[in-house]
């Protein structure tokens, strides 16, 4: 009943295919993350001696307690604070506070949240979120895809397949070698995507360690947080206003927004593959393919994938547009925006998903290839003014040209202008025995190699 009440569909109809980035991506993961650098940093100072309070072992296990514990009762407890202070990050704060009261650690409370503005708690959670969100959700979804994609080329890289450029009947392929076009063209992006190390900033009100300076003059402040932010595998960004500049995060989105892209181009193609019924879709006998006329079968889910990934990307779009523009040290609007970060990924995920789903559904329509070729003996033109070129005939292409444009060619016709060409016969029974079928390049070998 839930599910039928949300607004967003991301949480409603698609609810089975994002409810796992609700740990990562929600605003309880993100009260969650902030709970856990709060708690992280106050015992990074308190390891360092930088505090001037000492605590047992014990006492640590029951401070990271409170991380391990955290529950959807006390991401309540703190969004009940927050009607109060009207300050997400204080509230926070103030809800540490009665936690260490209850485990008798109040005398620690002054030094909860020391030093530090909220942009320096929220950056960093938000980078913690995004990277457990994308590693373990969004690219091992991705990966499923890409090697779902690697299996179809492998199936299908010697089925011959009529190409199309510019809608028209051109040189032959293979099923499986344009399958593997995606695949790599994904895994490209994918690798450096993986490479993009996210950038924290820690250096308090407007990014210059101004009362860390005051109170503890001493500390080599730079250096200290430099390694607080490289424990939770993110990079340090060491010149900052009051927030990070999210720089590298915009570059991260627009990876995302690449991928995107090369899987909507997928769709597409495969949407014309399943029109021109290159690709038939497996029937389950109890679906629907049109409320009215029964014998249809509808690429749905491509149709889906496309879809969400129109409204991903226009989300990134958004972000990156802006993200990276905020008013002298300071202004509010990128923090409405990050909260997008898990609509973006939930949709970007659907469309993976769905994507999957169509590709699972179909099967190769071996006959109607195989007869679409023998129906364009036209396409093997390409070759036959090619040798003609290597057999230095000054005209090869305009002979062609003459022979095929705006014309039927048949095979017979072709197989008669070949047979009255002034070529070496070697050459003659090589283009007198070629088939469209046989015209495929190196397409099996460039699968095999990549």
């Amino acid at each position: 009943m839930n599910e039928l009440l949300n607004i967003s569909p991301i949480d409603g109809r698609y609810h089975e295919i994002t409810k796992d980035l609700n740990h990562y991506l929600s605003e309880y993961a993100l009260i969650k993350y902030r709970v856990i650098v709060e708690i992280k940093w106050l015992l990074f100072l308190l390891n360092k001696n930088i505090i001037d309070e000492k605590i047992t072992k014990n006492e640590e296990f029951d401070i990271n307690g409170i991380i391990d514990n955290f529950s959807i009762n006390d991401a309540l407890n703190v969004k009940e604070i927050e009607k109060t202070t009207k300050h997400d990050v204080k509230a926070v704060e103030y809800f540490l506070r009665n936690k260490f009261n209850d485990i008798n650690l109040a005398r620690l409370n002054p030094f909860i949240h020391i030093t530090l503005t909220s942009e320096d708690i929220n950056n960093v959670s938000y980078n913690l979120m995004l990277n457990n969100s994308l590693n373990n959700i969004y690219y091992p979804k991705l990966e499923e895809l890409i090697n779902k994609i690697d299996n179809l080329s492998d199936e299908y890289k010697a089925i011959p397949m009529l190409s199309h450029t510019h809608g028209q009947p051109a040189t032959p392929t293979t099923v499986g070698k344009e399958f593997k076009v995606f695949s790599y063209r994904i895994k490209s992006i994918y690798n450096y995507l993986k490479q993009i190390k996210l950038r924290s900033k820690f250096s308090g009100a407007v990014g210059s360690y101004n009362c860390h300076i005051v109170a503890y003059p001493n500390v080599d402040w730079i250096n200290l947080t430099k390694e607080f932010i490289e424990n939770f595998n993110l990079e340090y960004n060491p010149l900052t206003t009051q927030i990070e500049s999210h720089d590298i995060l915009c570059l991260l989105l627009s990876h995302i927004k690449i991928v995107n892209n090369i899987i909507k181009d997928l769709n597409s193609d495969m949407w014309l593959y399943i029109s021109r019924n290159y690709f038939t879709e497996k029937i389950k006998k109890d679906e629907v393919g049109s409320s009215v006329m029964p014998h249809k079968v509808n690429p749905i889910n491509h149709e889906n994938s496309m879809a969400n990934i129109e409204i991903g990307n226009s989300l990134i779009d958004a972000l990156v547009n802006n993200l990276s523009i905020s008013r002298m040290q300071r202004d509010l609007t990128d923090s409405s925006k990050l909260r997008n970060l898990g609509v973006i990924l939930s949709h970007s995920l659907i469309s993976i998903n769905q994507t999957l789903t169509g590709l699972n559904k179909l099967t190769v329509n071996k006959d109607l290839l195989d007869d679409e070729l023998n129906d364009n003996y036209i396409v093997l033109s390409e070759a036959i003014q090619t040798v003609l070129r290597k057999n230095k005939v000054d005209n090869a292409y305009e002979l062609l040209k003459d022979l095929s444009r705006g014309k039927t060619v048949t095979k017979e016709t072709l197989q008669n202008f070949i047979n009255d060409l002034p070529i070496n016969n070697r050459d003659k029974d090589k283009l007198l025995n070629l088939t469209p079928q046989e015209y495929i390049g190196l397409s099996t070998i460039i699968v095999e190699k990549n």
